[in-house]
């Protein structure tokens, strides 16, 4: 990914918080018929590994679990919060007019070689995993062991599981860092205004970066 020094995020409890925050990825590998691309849920586990590993599962009928070439790295990509960039919110419009639009956004991207798993323990502890982890807001919260163990065997004959151990990852936080101070003040005030849940996102973001 193309990065700027000045939007590179390195530091990693930034980046798997984002993860964590944003679990709705892409997983891109390569394949005999050219890159493929899902776009399911992951959990990122923290096991003690210097970057940690990546698991989720798909469709037994998507063939990326079959077509994937293991001797290329795996593509997993998390974008957080992003939002349009009016050039009418700089100052300079009025005195210059030499400004244009852009897009502002996070988004991590995480590399590592993809293994696969059928075997039934693996994959009910992954969906116990992933299940808790989303329903850990309810009121009254869904356990994968709430459904009949026999229903549960079945429906888990339609999936396929996976890993990958992170070996390198990549952050990329743009958010007006190279404007100047009055200019992210002025971007940050034209995000509030919009009053919308991801303008606030990318305020809060841009301040955090400032």
């Amino acid at each position: 990914m193309y990065i700027p020094k000045h939007f590179e995020e390195t530091r990693l409890p930034v980046i798997h918080g984002l993860m964590e925050a944003r679990p709705f990825g892409t997983l891109v590998t390569m394949g005999p018929s050219g890159l493929i691309a899902s776009h399911i849920p992951m959990v990122l586990e923290r096991d003690g590994t210097e970057l940690g590993v990546l698991r989720g599962h798909v469709s037994r009928a998507n063939t990326q679990w079959k077509e994937f070439n293991a001797d290329v790295d795996a593509l997993a990509i998390f974008g957080g919060p992003h939002h349009y960039i009016t050039p009418s919110w700089y100052p300079e419009k009025v005195e210059t007019g030499k400004v244009v639009p852009t897009w502002n956004y996070a988004v991590v991207h995480a590399y590592g070689r993809l293994g696969i798993h059928e075997n039934a323990d693996w994959l009910r502890t992954h969906l116990e995993t992933l299940t808790n982890i989303h329903e850990a807001g309810s009121a009254t919260p869904w356990k994968v062991a709430d459904a009949p163990d026999d229903y549960v065997s079945a429906m888990m004959k339609g999936i396929v599981g996976f890993e990958f151990a992170i070996t390198r990852l990549e952050g990329k936080w743009k958010a007006s860092q190279n404007r100047s101070e009055r200019d992210r003040v002025a971007v940050a005030e034209g995000l509030e205004k919009l009053g919308t849940e991801d303008g606030r996102a990318m305020k809060a973001l841009v301040e955090r970066r400032g």
